[in-house]
């Protein structure tokens, strides 16, 4: 049987690390990848786009293991010398790092889009499956908290360590956005057998997409099946906010709430084993559930979870 055709919809370090399974599962030309990046922002007076830099050091094998971003074997020089000339240091970005966001500010300012300017770091890395930015205008996710208003995502997420009350999450210019050329080609590719939808935080880093009314609207409308990872295990994150928001959103921490959110754009959610009991709950949400160890703590962890998950989506297409 040859390999199936699969668009992964992907940010944050989860996503990346099913996105590694997978690209071990499939060729380069069965694979690619639509990113988030209503975390991009500008710092420094640099475009930093950190879950498509955070996909493209993991499936170059550049990225630093223990954090699951940012590069190894890093080194930081530029940083520890502009905090010692008193400038902002709270968002760390080490030399290997600095290079490639002038590489791309350098590529930007050229004319290119920024799905172009991530085709040649993509070349460059030797990474090649396509890693497409959700779209090329720009989205912003932006949270509203008790305890400072309106926080940018970089400022919630990495000033302030997640640590503010959310009261509600915006993706500005999301309404307006369109889809580029090679995301809308790979949503309509007839070849596509499945599309995936990583175990990525819903609210930041899988909503900002689907907040894109095209974007929406062709999952809407898709002809192949759609799987979601659960990104809870037992009720908590494996990483990251997710269950701290679903709380302060005042949301139910389980696999439901998972399927009722994506409703109408997956057929299909892989829970992890502690949460089999919640199968048929997942199931009254008019999604099938599935059942399979989805913490990720090695390489072949990411393998057998991208294994299951290409055949769960192959068993839904029977």
């Amino acid at each position: 049987m040859s390999a199936p055709k699969v668009l992964a919809l992907t940010g944050g370090v989860g996503g990346a690390k099913l996105g590694l399974g997978l690209a071990h599962c499939l060729p380069s030309e069965n694979l690619a990848f639509v990113v988030n990046t209503g975390d991009d922002f500008e710092h420094l007076g640099l475009p930093i786009s950190p879950d498509l830099d955070t996909l493209l050091y993991t499936l170059a094998g550049e990225v630093h293991e223990d954090q699951g971003w940012g590069r190894r074997d890093e080194t930081w020089t530029v940083l520890n010398t502009l905090e010692r000339l008193g400038g902002a240091s709270w968002f760390r970005l080490g030399d290997k790092d600095l290079a490639l966001h002038l590489r791309r500010r350098e590529t930007l300012a050229s004319g290119a889009r920024l799905t172009q300017a991530m085709a040649l770091l993509g070349d460059a890395f030797s990474v090649p499956f396509p890693l497409l930015p959700m779209s090329d205008d720009p989205v912003r996710t932006v949270l509203t908290t008790r305890e400072f208003g309106r926080l940018p995502f970089q400022s919630y997420f990495v000033r302030e360590r997640c640590a503010p009350t959310v009261q509600a999450i915006a993706y500005e210019g999301a309404g307006a956005a369109g889809l580029s050329p090679e995301v809308a080609a790979a949503l309509a590719d007839p070849a596509l057998d499945l599309i995936v939808l990583c175990p990525s935080n819903p609210y930041l880093s899988i909503a900002p997409l689907l907040a894109i009314p095209p974007l929406r609207k062709a999952l809407e409308r898709r002809r192949v099946p759609a799987v979601a990872v659960c990104p809870l295990v037992g009720g908590a994150a494996v990483k990251g906010p997710t269950a701290k928001l679903m709380d302060e959103l005042h949301v139910p921490r389980t696999p439901a709430s998972i399927a009722r959110y994506y409703g109408g754009v997956i057929d299909g959610l892989i829970l992890d084993e502690q949460d089999r009991s919640h199968a048929d709950a997942v199931r009254a949400e008019g999604v099938t559930p599935d059942v399979a160890p989805t913490v990720m703590l090695t390489l072949g962890d990411k393998i057998t979870l991208a294994q299951r998950t290409l055949a769960f989506g192959e068993t839904l297409r029977g």
